[in-house]
């Protein structure tokens, strides 16, 4: 393949950006070393891998096939890499993983101290934050990996599925009037005062979709996008919430909340696992998805209940 490495790495950040700026930031070049790399390849190639326009790049056909064997050429590089890292001895190095609240309330303690006493000389650092701004992160391999709600896909990142969970109906101990744990059918629940989160978390249209096609009616939306007080404020009033099962495992204020899984039917979350396109894990990365997957399945176990016919 034509290119040096170096040429690979900034083609590639350009067409992920669709930007010769963004490309130059995300990789500590500068704008016009960028356009410099870029213009030898197409000199090199005799034809033109982007179409340029008022600042913006768009990849064309010729640069689309560049792209999928550049990230082949990537990959092949990091595994070689890390064929050699592996002869060092033992799991070090550094790690930076991004999860959302839905992976750090239960899941994340558990799977960190097993991780952390393994796997003493390693280095790991957790980033908490909403699925856009974690994708950005992985996009520009600022993340080894990212755990996030299913998305279409996006380039220069490659995803598959974590685990899958259902959807609970959180609500106060005073107003629920149904055991912790029971399976809820739709058709038992009234007119809801339901707390969501904003537009830009992915669950928000999944919710409502819900709600309006089992015809649940809604008396009031509040839209909130804090965990810990959505649970606080459930907790002490009639507002109720739909939350991720996979994060209420535990109740943060015990005899506070009653958690029941929606049924009939029932409403399920996936959660994917999310990487940069142009990189393999790690062994490093590899041990602590691990430990994350197994106490992730630890904790949907609680919800492995038979459902209502």
């Amino acid at each position: 393949m034509a290119g040096s490495l170096q040429d690979i790495r900034l083609f590639v950040a350009a067409y992920e950006e669709r930007s010769f700026t963004a490309a130059a930031q995300r990789e500590n070049a500068t704008q016009s070393g960028v356009s410099q790399h870029i213009r030898k390849l197409e000199e090199r190639f005799r034809l033109s891998l982007f179409s340029r326009d008022k600042g913006r790049v768009c990849p064309t056909p010729a640069g689309d096939s560049y792209y999928r064997a550049c990230l082949d050429v990537l990959r092949a590089h990091d595994a070689a890499t890390k064929a050699v890292q592996g002869f060092v001895g033992g799991l070090e190095g550094e790690l930076v993983v991004g999860l959302m609240p839905t992976m750090t309330r239960c899941v994340l303690a558990p799977a960190l101290a097993r991780f952390t006493e393994a796997h003493p000389n390693a280095a790991i650092r957790v980033v908490e934050g909403y699925s856009a701004a974690l994708t950005q992160h992985v996009q520009a391999a600022e993340l080894d990996f990212a755990i996030v709600p299913g998305t279409a896909g996006i380039a220069g990142v490659k995803s598959r599925l974590f685990t899958r969970t259902p959807e609970v109906l959180v609500a106060s101990v005073r107003h629920a009037g149904r055991r912790n744990g029971e399976p809820v059918r739709t058709r038992e629940l009234g007119p809801l005062r339901l707390v969501v989160p904003s537009r830009a978390n992915t669950r928000r249209l999944s919710i409502e979709s819900y709600f309006a096609s089992n015809g649940i009616a809604i008396e009031r939306l509040l839209e909130l996008d804090a965990m810990l007080g959505t649970l606080d404020l459930v907790g002490r009033s009639e507002w109720v919430a739909v939350l991720p099962g996979i994060m209420m495992a535990a109740d943060p204020e015990p005899g506070m909340h009653v958690i029941n899984p929606l049924a009939d039917p029932p409403l399920t979350l996936d959660l994917v696992l999310i990487e940069p396109a142009r990189r393999i894990l790690s062994p490093l990365a590899s041990a602590f998805l691990g430990l994350l997957q197994e106490e992730a399945a630890r904790v949907n176990a609680r919800w492995d209940v038979p459902r209502p016919g």
